[in-house]
């Protein structure tokens, strides 16, 4: 069985650049204030997601195992 994440938006930071949108276009959406959430906050790992979260200009998106909390990203330092 495969890895769980947490995906999370900080909506203080998020744009609306909608990069996670054309990344991972059924992991996120736009509110009316065109600001980003994901779709299911907890979800099987995807690769799609993760290029979605490298791919935000303001890194406001963070993913997290499900069953520990480590972070996969941003990558601790």
């Amino acid at each position: 069985m495969g890895d769980r994440w947490h995906v999370e938006v900080d909506r203080s930071l998020c744009i609306g650049s909608a990069q996670c949108l054309h990344h991972a276009p059924d992991g996120f959406r736009l509110d009316s204030a065109r600001q980003s959430h994901p779709v299911a906050p907890d979800t099987d790992a995807n690769e799609r997601v993760l290029e979605a979260a490298e791919s935000c200009p303001v890194e406001a998106i963070t993913i997290t195992l499900g069953d520990s909390g480590e972070p996969v990203f941003p990558p601790e330092e």
